[in-house]
């Protein structure tokens, strides 16, 4: 079995990083303290502009929190999904529920049409589904490629069991992808556990910010756990780790 490694990354440099590191995809995010938002359509371009091998997938989330749009909500998202298709990306990650917990399907319906045949990723709003096999079901029937998963628990280890049961209904119609808590000492064993061919994770580590005078008397984030004196940025020597370890279990 081949694996695939999808980074996630927040920018130019982690994008960089990820295909000197040899992973095959990247998900471009911003504010990944948000779980992941829409990078700007220069961050799309320049990320673009700067790689030559491996994919770039941005994801589309207007908004933090749940995953109930509303109309404006998906006539951004869906903007935005043209914007990125005409810059030339290969893929998008996209995901939209309605308030009971099912697959927003006229939603879903306008964003995959205008990625115009692009390969498309729901990501995981598909953990706060109310039933991942219909969910799984209606994703293949709306022609989506992909799907990023804890599965349904708060990271992929603990979900593995209903990862490994969405491997085999899915009977290779679609690709599950774990994501959550993937690192250099669960990437073996979730591969055992699930036989999945694609893992997502970010391999990040925490450097101080490049600056040398700060204002202590400003914040910028309104969150008081965020330290502004530190920056999460992707690890060339974690990514690498990760992708060597779930390598010798597949």
């Amino acid at each position: 079995m081949t694996l695939r490694f999808e980074i996630c990354v927040d920018g130019v440099e982690g994008a960089l990083i990820a295909e000197r590191a040899g992973a095959d995809r990247v998900e471009l995010c911003s504010a990944l303290s948000e779980g992941g938002l829409t990078p700007s359509l220069g961050t799309v371009e320049e990320t673009l502009a700067a790689t030559s091998r491996i994919r770039v997938h941005p994801i589309v989330r207007p908004r933090g929190g749940d995953f109930v749009y509303d109309r404006h909500e998906v006539a951004a998202m869906e903007r935005d999904v043209w914007a990125f298709a005409a810059a030339g990306v290969p893929g998008v990650v996209i995901g939209a529920l309605t308030p009971e917990g099912k697959v927003d399907r006229p939603a879903v319906e306008r964003l995959v049409a205008a990625a115009q045949g692009l390969s498309v990723t729901f990501h995981r709003a598909f953990d706060m589904a109310a039933d991942p096999f219909s969910t799984l079901e209606e994703l293949i029937d709306l022609g989506v490629q992909r799907v990023l998963t804890s599965g349904q628990e708060a990271t992929a280890p603990a979900g593995a069991p209903l990862i490994s049961e969405l491997v085999r209904h899915a009977g290779g119609r679609i690709s599950i992808m774990p994501g959550g808590g993937v690192d250099e000492r669960t990437a073996a064993d979730l591969v055992a556990r699930t036989g999945v061919d694609e893992l997502h994770f970010s391999g990040m580590e925490t450097v101080p910010v490049p600056v040398a005078h700060r204002n202590p008397r400003v914040r910028m984030a309104t969150a008081a756990p965020v330290d502004e004196t530190e920056r999460r940025v992707s690890s060339p020597r974690r990514i690498a780790a990760i992708m060597a370890v779930a390598r010798e279990q597949a």
